[in-house]
Order: C-alpha cells, then structure tokens, then sequence
C-alpha cells in the first residue's frame, strides 16, 4: 500500500475481529491513529442511546451523531498527515451515510464478514460481553442483507488476525475504494 495518508474504516458485527485487525492494521503506517468509534457513545454519561433492532428515531440520530463525530476525528487527523484506522460496527444502510460524512480521499472501507458460527465461537472466548440486546445471527443478517456491498467485503474466517491484516494491505487499494 502507498505512503499517501488516508482513512481506513474496518468494519463488521461485533466479535468479528475489527479491534484487533484495526490495531494490527494501524501499526503497518509510520504515523497512524486506530480510532475506535464506539468511544464517542461511550463519552455520553446520561441519556446514552443503545441501538436496538427495531431502533426508534433518537437511538438512529445518536448513532449518527456518533458517526459524525467519527468522521470529523479521522479527518482532523488524516489532514495532518495521519493515516488513520476507523473502527467502528457500521452496517446496514448506515454505511452509506457514515461514508457520505467522509470528504477525503483516499477513503477505504474493509468489512470483516467471518461466518456467525465462528462470530458466535469467537464472542464466547472474549472477556468483554458485545451481544445482548442483539444475537449474532439478528446482526448477521443485517451486515448480508441489508449493508449496501461497497468496499472489501473479507470472509475472514479462516484467517488470523495478522492474516487478515495481510489481504488487507494486498487488496484494499483495488478493492476498497470508495
């Protein structure tokens, strides 16, 4: 991959290794940032939003708050000449907006699509609990069904984190590009 920063957004449904692949990802570039979106829903203290399935009008503005607010962090940075690693579950007809709040270019968008089965195994392992008002299959299907195919769509399934990581920086210029 070239030297010109740019953004990077890694990501999928919870459990399926964005984190870790987006920290991994980060530490390929000289000068880079892994921004974590979540940690923008994480500074509300009161009347914090959680994203239901059947998500009503103030959970989807909050969401999109969040994402805005993504969006101008990663493009502050990259202006200053960072290449920054977005990582964030944005799925659904969402993704569209969140690249519509993206201005600079380059701007590649890479999402992790491992098989439920093993989203399920990997999310059993964790410490940290990711599912609750959501089942992986009810998220699943929103990442297959509903997400518009843009990007790098990668099954990394059978892959380790450093492997995804390496299909990433191999494909992500010709098949990432938005």
């Amino acid at each position: 991959m070239n030297h010109i920063p740019c953004i990077i957004l890694v990501t999928g449904i919870m459990a399926s290794g964005k984190s870790t692949v987006a920290q991994l990802l980060s530490e390929h570039f000289d000068k880079s940032v892994h921004l974590r979106g979540d940690v923008f829903r994480k500074m509300i203290v009161n009347d914090r939003k959680e994203v239901h399935p059947d998500a009503d009008k103030d959970e989807l503005n909050q969401l999109r708050l969040r994402y805005r607010l993504t969006a101008q962090a990663a493009e502050t940075y990259v202006k200053d000449g960072f290449t920054v690693i977005v990582q964030d579950v944005v799925v659904g007809p969402m993704l569209n907006e969140f690249i519509s709040y993206i201005s600079y270019r380059p701007f590649y968008v890479v999402v992790l699509c491992p098989d439920p089965d093993v989203v399920a195994q990997r999310e059993a392992e964790r410490t940290k609990t990711g599912y609750g008002i959501w089942s992986v299959s009810a998220l699943d299907n929103v990442l297959r069904q509903e997400t518009p195919r843009t990007g790098m769509w990668l099954d990394s399934s059978q892959l380790t984190a450093e492997e995804t990581v390496d299909e990433i920086l191999m494909r992500v210029e010709k098949e990432a590009l938005v």
